[in-house]
């Protein structure tokens, strides 16, 4: 019965965020299984392009070890690509992004600029400042899904000898400032929790930095609205910057991580207290890695369920905009 009532009340208090804030939505729908984009071993971090017809992701490989259905690769999990001609079209069979984004190691979580020329992601790789390091990578055709050139490192205002990782970035219109939002297990203070070694992530925290003129991104900052001393993770940004979604297991989850979602009334304002999106978007099981659509529209993320194909798989939840906000 609490649980029920705690459902309730999340369901409104997300309705009237709604309605308080930036374009208004319909509810989310029930989530849908990717199906065929799927892999029996894991699969992780979506990012919808703006036009929604690739599809990013992390997969975990047949290397270092096979694994049965597992994807060909480079090792560790490798970032791939699936591509539809339409947005009403299925999605195609999955391809690696190859050897020039993927490495022996964990290369996860990408996200793209709004130009769809720069894409930043997370990686293990050797030559970073220790842990997973956050790099950028860039492309002449926006429409070469594996174009991509040599990634970098995105420096020290961003990375440290912690973990770095789940990148996104958000173009500001209004105002002309790009911020970079991911999350690190970095010491932040009594406040936020230290690092523990747990299997939970508890200690990681969302940050923010900004781009400067020099086309460097300066000294990282805590969101102190959205980290916890328990597990805060994977930011994602709406568009209009209004709407931040993130993975959590901080107390009021329906078990381990859940999905839950901030608000502000303006790209200047501080964020609300994140909100749990609920049943049937969260579980008893780890929902997390959320991505918001160009529209706002559709919600990725994964999880684990029933009617899944083996480990993590990537779901899709859908809304519509409401008459009048369109």
């Amino acid at each position: 019965m609490q649980i029920k009532k705690m459902l309730t009340l999340c369901a409104l208090i997300s309705s009237l965020l709604a309605s308080a804030y930036g374009q208004r939505f319909s509810s989310w729908s029930a989530p849908v299984n990717l199906g065929p984009v799927n892999s029996p071993t894991g699969d992780f971090f979506a990012y919808i392009s703006k036009d929604g017809l690739s599809l990013y992701f992390s997969s975990q490989t047949c290397l270092p070890r096979a694994f049965p259905g597992c994807r060909p690769g480079y090792g560790g999990k490798d970032i791939f690509v699936s591509q539809r001609a339409n947005v009403s079209d299925p999605w195609e069979p999955a391809q690696n992004l190859g050897p020039e984004i993927n490495t022996l190691y964990d290369d996860t979580a990408p996200a793209l600029s709004v130009d769809g020329h720069t894409m930043y992601f997370a990686s293990a790789r050797p030559g970073g400042f220790g842990g997973s390091d956050i790099y950028v990578s860039r492309r002449h055709n926006k429409r070469d899904d594996f174009g991509w050139k040599a990634p970098e490192n995105l420096g020290s205002g961003v990375n440290t000898g912690s973990n770095e990782s789940s990148p996104q970035i958000f173009e500001d219109d209004a105002t002309g400032v790009t911020t970079l939002y991911f999350d690190s297990n970095r010491p932040a203070g009594p406040l936020y929790g230290p690092y523990t070694d747990d299997g939970n992530d508890n200690g990681n925290d969302i940050y923010a930095s900004l781009l400067q003129s020099d086309g460097t991104f300066g000294a990282a900052a805590i969101v102190a609205e959205l980290s916890t001393t328990f597990m805060d993770r994977q930011p994602a940004i709406s568009r209009d910057g209004l709407e931040m979604y993130i993975a959590s297991n901080r107390p009021g989850t329906l078990g381990g991580p859940d999905l839950w979602v901030s608000t502000r009334a303006s790209t200047s304002d501080q964020w609300s207290t994140p909100v749990n999106l609920g049943a049937p978007i969260n579980s008893t099981a780890a929902d997390a890695g959320p991505a918001l659509s160009f529209d706002g529209t559709a919600l990725y993320f994964q999880t684990v369920r029933s009617d899944g194909s083996g480990a993590y798989d990537l779901y899709v939840c859908t809304r519509t905009k409401l008459k009048g906000d369109e």
